[in-house]
């Protein structure tokens, strides 16, 4: 695994810590936008059904390695006309040396969007807005201009309204986000989505993954969202799968999986088992990445087997301690090759971190499949 590339992607996501993150009961009625900002007109779409180079349009094809090394090409294509929609914002990727980036597409973003989203579009048409997030020459404290968290926020939130006004038609929508772009949305949901019925009665679920979504000890809604509970059943729809990903407990000091907020703990749903429990994940991650998991900010082009899928050697189950609340990964039989790669991440994120860099890829499979399932409620009901 190449320590530079996983050094590079750790930088890129790491600024996510600092981002605090009229109704009609017709099903097909389409939500109404916020009244409170104009709608524009010129939003930079990364991902778009009808746009060309859509990186979220990349082969879902994947090498499958099973755990005693044997491997198999699950060959897959993409449907025509999915039945719902995913709006997707990308967590901390722009090198740009300003404190926020500017709206070009570059290799960072269509890389990132490549690893993390495209695979939904095995179910939804992924919309992912450009907008300019605080970079990492702010993390760094070498931006030649000031960061502004708030201009982040108002562009996520100007897409967000484009899409309800010209592209949603009342169609059902997943939202996803991880690290700043959790933090982004979580913000997003609890100003427009929370107490909107008219939106939230077609939010077929929000995946906000190294976010810390708050809910009150014991609970599964309250704190973050007043209205929109964690998720316990892939049959459940209107709810939050949320997690932060860790071999080990979560220091005193981590970054993600505690809170300071008295009387609250850090939502952990398991993608794996959304009723609890210990189950096999599902990892995917880019062929041409470096490593099982590292680079995720790199551009992945030219491989007709985009993906490569681990489906048998790690586990996950929510672990509850000392105040803390994570999604514990852990090796599946002591296997080697599980062994070696949660050690590296560890290695290089620091405990603080914990699985930070892999939230999305280390449970990719379940993901989906959550959101097909999910989808299929929603449609039904």
């Amino acid at each position: 695994m190449r320590n530079s590339a996983i050094k590079a992607t750790v930088v890129l996501l790491s600024f996510s810590i600092l981002i605090v993150g009229c109704s009609n009961n017709s099903k097909t009625s389409a939500p109404t936008t916020s009244s409170t900002l104009a709608v524009p007109d010129n939003v930079t779409w990364l991902c778009k059904p009808g746009i060309s180079d859509n990186p979220c349009l990349s082969s879902p094809s994947a090498t499958v390695v099973n755990a005693d090394g044997s491997k198999t090409v699950d060959n897959l294509s993409f449907p025509k006309n999915p039945p719902i929609d995913c709006f997707y914002v990308y967590p901390t990727v722009s090198t740009q040396t300003t404190g926020n980036s500017n709206l070009s597409i570059e290799s960072a973003e269509t890389g990132v969007a490549i690893a993390q989203a495209s695979r939904f579009s095995l179910d939804c048409n992924v919309y992912a807005p450009m907008y300019r997030q605080v970079t990492v020459s702010a993390l760094l404290g070498r931006s030649t201009t000031t960061p502004n968290r708030t201009m982040a926020y108002n562009d996520v939130l100007n897409a967000w309204n484009t899409y309800l006004k010209d592209y949603n038609h009342g169609r059902g929508f997943v939202l996803i986000g991880h690290s700043q772009g959790a933090f982004v949305l979580t913000e997003l949901i609890a100003q427009q989505i929370d107490n909107n019925s008219a939106v939230r009665k077609h939010l077929v679920s929000a995946l906000l993954l190294g976010g810390n979504i708050n809910v009150p000890i014991g609970k599964d809604v309250g704190g973050s969202f007043k209205n929109i509970p964690g998720c316990t059943s892939q049959s459940q729809v209107g709810c939050v799968i949320a997690y932060s990903s860790f071999s080990q407990e979560p220091p005193q000091n981590s970054l993600f999986g505690r809170t300071l907020i008295s009387g609250d703990q850090v939502l952990c749903t398991n993608p794996a088992s959304l009723s609890g429990g210990i189950a096999t994940v599902d990892p995917y991650t880019p062929s041409k990445s470096g490593g099982i998991f590292s680079g995720i900010n790199q551009s992945v082009t030219g491989s007709s087997v985009l993906w490569t899928n681990y489906p048998d050697i790690f586990t996950a189950n929510c672990n509850y301690q000392d105040g803390a609340s994570w999604l514990q990964i852990s090796p599946k039989n002591d296997a080697l090759i599980a062994t070696k790669y949660l050690n590296t991440i560890n290695a290089i994120l620091g405990p603080t971190w914990g699985l930070h860099l892999i939230d999305v890829n280390i449970t990719l499979g379940n993901l989906t499949q959550d959101v097909s399932s999910q989808t299929s409620t929603y449609l039904n009901s």
